[in-house]
């Protein structure tokens, strides 16, 4: 693993010129011309990546799976987030875009300081990353531009700011197109929808439940592969519900089923729902329903 702490330290490895700001560099790719032999399978950043490219020759891997980049993609690499790289030695990279790398120490004394963590897609996993449509690359090329004429000149107080306002820009796009893929991937988005359900009705038909508890995010989001802030998101833009709250919506079904077709005690079905305490089980059920556990029965018998 090679593990980059400055960002002077990746140009240098690069062989690229030094960069015009110790906290912050546009890269553009086609500069990046070859991959050593010494190329390290995986990388570590201590600083921000955001990169919008095509690549034809090699594949990014992020845990088990690859991502090729083939196709006009824009991903965000928080710090410290672990990716390889799968290529072949000494063969020249046919590579176009842009890559941004951003110190945190950058936006010290900004209001981004505090926010930039709050965009959920600084967690999605590579292979997760946003295609464009042409229009959208568009935007975010001509965000980039600005970033590289404020970067390239010599900069003076205002710079900081215009960089860091059009970062944000940067970042709220991202948010936006992100929102519209879960949307317009339609089919690949519903598989999975169709992958949790089968996972989740799946996990509550087994009969250990009080031994192994409720299902959690974690647990859903490893099981399908998908990083858990990806598959909130996806849940959100197709049915509204967070994962968790899917969750309990298919738990609150199974209760429902319980209490209709079988004469177990509430004590009973919680348990066998994977609650450690009956009462959690029946505040739930009331705050999803309105009514507790005995009064469904009632009213439905």
């Amino acid at each position: 693993m090679k593990h980059f702490r400055a960002i002077v330290d990746y140009h240098r490895f690069r062989r690229l010129p030094k960069p015009e700001h110790p906290l912050i560099s546009v890269i553009k790719l086609e500069s990046i011309k070859y991959l050593s032999n010494e190329e390290p399978t995986n990388l570590l950043f201590d600083f921000y990546c955001i990169a919008v490219k095509k690549i034809d020759n090699f594949k990014v891997k992020y845990g088990q799976q690859e991502y090729d980049f083939d196709e006009g993609i824009l991903s965000f690499m928080r710090c410290n987030q672990l990716f390889s790289l799968v290529h072949d030695t000494e063969k020249e990279m046919k590579q176009s875009g842009w890559m941004i790398l951003i110190h945190p120490d950058f936006f010290w004394n900004s209001t981004l300081a505090t926010t930039i963590n709050q965009y959920d897609f600084w967690d999605y996993s590579v292979n997760e990353a946003l295609f464009l449509s042409k229009k959208e690359e568009i935007i975010i090329y001509n965000l980039i531009q600005q970033i590289l004429g404020e970067y390239s000149s010599n900069m003076d107080q205002f710079s900081k700011k215009i960089i860091i306002s059009h970062l944000e820009t940067l970042l709220n796009y991202g948010e936006r197109f992100y929102h519209r893929q879960f949307i317009t991937r339609e089919k690949a988005n519903h598989q999975i929808l169709d992958r949790l359900e089968k996972l989740i009705n799946g996990y509550f038909l087994e009969n250990d439940l009080s031994a192994k508890g409720l299902p959690t995010v974690q647990y859903v989001s490893e099981t399908l592969n998908i990083s858990p802030n990806y598959l909130r998101g996806l849940l959100k833009g197709l049915i509204g519900l967070n994962t968790q709250q899917y969750i309990h919506e298919k738990l609150i079904e199974k209760a429902k089923e319980k209490l209709s077709i079988t004469n177990l005690s509430v004590s009973e079905i919680a348990y066998g729902l994977g609650f450690e305490h009956p009462q959690s089980f029946s505040n739930l059920f009331k705050r999803k329903t309105k009514l507790s556990p005995l009064e469904f029965r009632k009213s439905f018998n």
